[in-house]
């Protein structure tokens, strides 16, 4: 088993009559729960059976499976009805952590979480592994163009996966088993067309008509399908930092991946020379870093606070900004390996922009060297995977 950062923080939650922990398929929440409460009874709603008896009896189900120390529900979305149950037992009995639920489908699981378990339930986040996760295991490559192509999915690395193995399994899994209960997806092919098209704007500016277009749907199913993707921890849309700039921002988010193993094999980059040799590496690169600030908000149990900034003209173009209380850390990200003057270019401007000084900017880049200099403290690659622990 791969050490969870998020391991150090879960007796914190525990104190909450449930615990949830939620995120993508595979990212290692049903391993996470069952080593951290190892006496609790584990029950999975994928199985049917255990599915029917939840479904049709949900207080017999509890009553049936009452123990000392707790249960787990595994993708307890399959049964939402039963949280009404779990509400009321929570509120008769004092038993920090007795239940304890995993989910992977957003939309589905916030709606019934906030209908029933509001204030009784202490929600984790749980994405693919991170940087830091990675060093600790020993599993993270010397070359980042490498762990852009295997991603960060746990099952890379425990099972020894060719990431040409496990990425198109996953998602012809996730298209046939996830998409179809979130929305009536008529032609599966156009989804995954859709998910390809995505991943081709990577790190980019989104265009929803633009999608739209080029998958032959209309808008407001692009607009729903990007929802769904959003909802089972596909991608995320990395908004602008437009406050007390009035009408200077340009508004549109970003377009990210959660894990670039999944983004890669969706763009057919299938080894490290295909990576290094793509006109997506940047992107792939920045999606890496920015998706790792993400892991390492949640993996503190923190949800994250991040943006970028673009002016309308596009003068001035800063990758990710952390904002803490009234503090704004500019970060650049460049997947260059050499530092150049004019990688600090977007980070000047910014400071001219906002009149303040640059000992809280950041360029993260493709090399190791992590050093301090007079425009931003430089930043290597896998000591990224520590950078929000140093700001927040």
């Amino acid at each position: 088993m791969i050490l969870r950062d998020i391991q150090a923080i879960l007796s914190r939650f525990a104190k909450f009559p449930v615990v949830g922990v939620f995120g993508p398929r595979q990212s290692g929440k049903t391993t996470l729960v069952k080593s951290y409460f190892k006496d609790h009874t584990y029950l999975n709603f994928e199985d049917p059976d255990t599915r029917d008896f939840a479904y049709n009896d949900p207080r017999g189900f509890l009553e049936a499976h009452r123990n000392q120390h707790g249960i787990i529900l595994d993708e307890f979305q399959y049964v939402p009805q039963i949280l009404s149950y779990i509400q009321i037992e929570s509120d008769e009995k004092d038993r920090p952590g007795y239940f304890v639920l995993t989910g992977s489908q957003n939309f589905l699981m916030n709606q019934a979480v906030t209908q029933s378990l509001a204030g009784r339930i202490g929600i984790l986040t749980l994405l693919p592994l991170s940087l830091h996760e990675l060093n600790n295991g020993g599993l993270l490559s010397t070359n980042f163009n490498e762990t852009l192509l295997k991603g960060g999915y746990p099952r890379i690395y425990t099972d020894q996966f060719n990431p040409d193995e496990f990425y198109p399994s996953y998602i012809h899994s996730y298209v046939e088993r996830d998409v179809r209960q979130l929305v009536n997806v008529e032609n599966l092919r156009t989804f995954r067309k859709f998910l390809q098209l995505c991943a081709a704007r990577i790190g980019q500016l989104l265009n929803i008509s633009d999608l739209a277009m080029h998958c032959g749907i209309n808008q407001k199913t692009a607009e729903r399908w990007l929802s769904i993707l959003e909802a089972s921890y596909i991608l995320y849309l990395l908004t602008p930092y437009h406050e007390n700039f009035n009408k200077r921002a340009i508004k549109a988010p970003k377009l990210f991946f959660y894990d670039t193993g999944l983004a890669c094999s969706l763009l057919g980059v299938k080894t490290v020379e295909e990576v290094f040799l793509s006109p997506w590496k940047g992107h792939l690169f920045e999606s890496l870093i920015i998706s790792d600030f993400y892991k390492q908000f949640y993996n503190n149990g923190t949800q994250p606070s991040l943006y970028f900034w673009r002016d309308k003209n596009g003068y001035i173009e800063v990758d990710c900004i952390v904002a803490r209380a009234n503090e704004l850390f500019p970060i650049e990200i460049k997947s260059t390996e050499t530092i150049k003057s004019d990688l600090f270019d977007s980070l000047e401007k910014w400071h001219e922009l906002t009149n303040t000084e640059s000992t809280n900017s950041y360029l993260v880049y493709g090399g190791n060297l992590t050093q301090s200099r007079s425009k931003a403290t430089v930043i290597g690659w896998k000591d990224a995977g520590s950078l929000i622990g140093k700001i927040v």
